[in-house]
């Protein structure tokens, strides 16, 4: 397997020219695979795919990632174009991770889409992202949207981009492995990853398709010393159940000693997120990779 490791921003500002421009030249210049930057309408975080683009402007080498972009909401034909215009020029290095949007009335509302929507949104609008980027004439006729000899240009360089998704649920998984190209989850241990990546291919074997073994991945949020008293209430209304150390690691050790675990068990794409903004960001890539990025191969 190839190991890769990224940095996430999550929902964290961040968005003056200054202090974003100097995390992306240090995430190029200590070798970082990837930048991932997230979508919440209602949070402080730059817009994902126009700050992406600013780093792609910046950098040649670092790849670029959505974790995630909301897909209900979005015309596919108009996001298509979008994707495929960042992915040409940043020479194929667009990293895309489509989600539902987060569990939030505030964020639905924003979007336009109620809840027991999003899923069905997602099961039109992202076969229709491969048509786009494939097919000279589309042809659609589904709940939402109607296509008559579509064709959307540019096509990307990457043919096709991969299309993963996230989500722990049950039908998020069955999801996964009918529709998407791979999985990218947040929030869980080892062991639920582990499971959920036999009901993904479970769901695939079921519906004729095989989700590449390199398509599997994790969002891991990490603390250095304490985790925030924050992130804890949030983690136990989520998780009752769990002890919040087993869902963040705290100090450097604990974090490759996580990586470590889920590489065992098949995982090779891992997008880190420090559970506070540090300090300096310079110096925290830097302990970052002096610690982590060994595992790089």
């Amino acid at each position: 397997m190839k190991v890769r490791i990224g940095l996430a921003l999550g929902t964290q500002g961040l968005d003056d020219e200054a202090g974003y421009g100097t995390l992306v030249d240090d995430l190029e210049r200590l070798g970082f695979d990837s930048l991932w930057l997230s979508e919440r309408l209602t949070h402080n975080g730059p817009d994902p795919l126009v700050a992406l683009a600013y780093a792609a402007g910046r950098t040649r080498r670092l790849k670029l990632g959505t974790s995630v972009l909301v897909l209900p909401g979005r015309n596919p034909a108009i996001l298509a174009k979008e994707l495929a215009s960042l992915d040409r020029l940043s020479a194929g290095r667009l990293l895309l991770v489509l989600g539902l949007g987060a569990s939030d009335p505030a964020e639905h509302q924003a979007f336009g889409v109620a809840s027991r929507e999003r899923g069905p949104w997602v099961e039109e609008a992202l076969p229709l992202l491969r048509r786009l980027w494939t097919e000279d004439a589309v042809d659609h006729d589904g709940p939402r949207f109607h296509y008559r000899g579509l064709t959307v240009r540019p096509r990307p360089i990457q043919q096709p981009i991969d299309l993963w998704l996230g989500g722990l649920a049950p039908a998020a998984l069955r999801r996964i492995g009918r529709l998407a190209d791979g999985w990218l989850p947040s929030t869980c241990t080892v062991a639920e990853a582990a499971a959920g990546r036999a009901t993904i291919e479970e769901a695939a074997a079921a519906a004729g398709r095989r989700i590449d073994p390199e398509h599997y991945g994790a969002i891991v949020v990490y603390a250095r010393e304490t985790i925030p008293a924050a992130l804890v209430r949030t983690l136990a209304a989520r998780r009752p159940a769990l002890d919040p150390a087993e869902l963040v690691p705290v100090g450097l050790p604990a974090l490759r000693a996580t990586l470590e675990r889920y590489v065992a068990v098949g995982f090779s794409k891992f997008v880190l997120r420090p559970a506070e903004e540090p300090a300096s960001w310079t110096a925290e890539l830097e302990d970052l990779a002096a610690n982590v990025l060994p595992l790089q191969h």
